[in-house]
């Protein structure tokens, strides 16, 4: 979400506004008091070697096509420039980014310990609810917590410390959740906020990689000198998330092929996903955390307190039944508002058969032998091809039906 830059006062007076340590410290203070655990700045305009560093590497990366159906990645300006190369290329009146960071890492198992029979697991990021306002929910059979999106939760505090900057600095701002024309995760390890792991994640050394960014871009320029030291690399020899992977999507350490990623499978892939990827997606129906999970920067990463990221329990190990047999209205009630709402029933129904295969189950026989029947395509794809890893007769039924039908 984005809203459009906003200038105060005179350009004079913003010419006299300059980031400095003590303007830093300040902003800090401010974060924290909207609810931010961390806050930094970043210099922009292609002047450092880091920054040149970075758009080179996103090129490169998007010329390998390894950003598969994000198109949103791949956008460029009329003279051909990829938007998210330089921010300034977007915004050139940008000076300075201010990023902030805040934890998700909700109480609750890692997705690599022991869990229940026929579960699926849906990434941490997304089991966030925050207290319902009266007791409704609890009265329909609900546990009392209302899904929430950490992308509004996020843009609202932003806003509250976007208008403490403006108040102080003069100054154009312009304000991102994961939508603006830039690469959050270089523009914060440019800040200090932490460093990019072999796993492409941010880390930092007391919260782990178990953080959400988002940023001001701003007019402000930096003091002479800067005041912004780049993270340092703390991954050192370890390559327990590349070993991990189970689907090879980290090719090389802080290279990731997106288009084998099974958060980009589950989330951001629409259609079929590839049958050579399915058995690595194992029992992950939204977004997947193994290469967090075996990070051990993140073995005492504190639980966060943010009452708006309370983890709701339903969502933690859920049964791929019951999630399979929410009717639209039910799934609605449950998802609207958080991340899963905006992927939609159908995409994830295409996961859970895709995990109910992977699960050896044959108890969720009879609910892909429905979905293998029905009318969307691809999830009566993902149905068939889950059967026959379960092995069933219905499978074979199954497929002499389809090859029926296009007879």
């Amino acid at each position: 979400m984005t809203y459009p830059s906003r200038t105060v006062r005179s350009g004079k007076d913003q010419a006299r506004e300059q980031w400095t340590a003590e303007r830093l410290a300040w902003l800090q203070g401010q974060a924290a008091s909207v609810g931010f655990a961390l806050a930094a700045v970043a210099p922009v305009g292609g002047e450092t070697e880091a920054e040149r560093r970075d758009g080179e590497r996103f090129e490169a990366w998007i010329d390998a096509d390894f950003a598969g159906e994000m198109e949103y990645l791949k956008r460029r300006d009329d003279a051909g420039q990829l938007l998210r190369k330089s921010v300034r290329t977007a915004v050139p009146w940008a000076r300075s980014v201010v990023v902030c960071a805040m934890s998700y890492r909700g109480d609750g198992p890692l997705s690599i310990e022991r869990a229940p029979s026929g579960s699926g697991w849906i990434g941490r990021y997304a089991w966030s609810g925050s207290r319902a306002e009266s007791s409704t929910a609890a009265a329909d059979g609900l546990e009392p917590l209302r899904p929430t999106d950490y992308h509004e939760v996020l843009l609202g505090r932003l806003r509250l410390l976007e208008a403490k900057i403006l108040e102080a600095m003069p100054c154009e701002t312009r304000c991102y959740v994961d939508t603006g024309p830039l690469v959050e995760r270089a523009v914060a390890a440019r800040a200090g906020i932490g460093w990019i792991g072999k796993n492409t994640t941010v880390l930092n050394q007391g919260l782990g990689s178990w953080t959400l960014l988002t940023s001001i871009i701003t007019s402000i320029p930096m003091a002479g000198g800067g005041i912004s030291i780049e993270a340092a690399d703390r991954c050192g020899s370890c390559t327990r998330c590349l070993d991990a992977c189970p689907t090879d999507a980290l090719i090389a350490a802080r290279q990731m092929d997106a288009r084998r990623c099974i958060a980009y499978l589950t989330i951001e892939k629409k259609g079929p996903i590839a049958e050579d990827l399915r058995a690595g997606m194992g029992r992950q129906i939204f977004g997947c955390d193994i290469c967090q999970d075996v990070c051990p920067w993140n073995r005492h990463a504190p639980p966060t307190t943010d009452t708006a990221l309370r983890p709701r329990m339903e969502l933690i190990n859920p049964d791929l039944e019951w999630l399979a047999a929410l009717s639209p209205a039910e799934f609605r009630r449950w998802f609207k508002g958080s991340p899963l709402h905006r992927t939609g029933q159908k995409r994830l129904r295409r996961n859970i058969a895709i995990a109910m295969g992977n699960s050896g189950e044959a108890r969720f026989a009879d609910r892909l032998r429905a979905w293998a029947a029905g009318e969307d395509p691809v999830l009566a794809e993902a149905a068939r091809w889950a059967l026959r890893q379960l092995a069933t007769p219905v499978a074979q039924e199954s497929e002499a039906a389809a090859a029926k039908a296009l007879c």
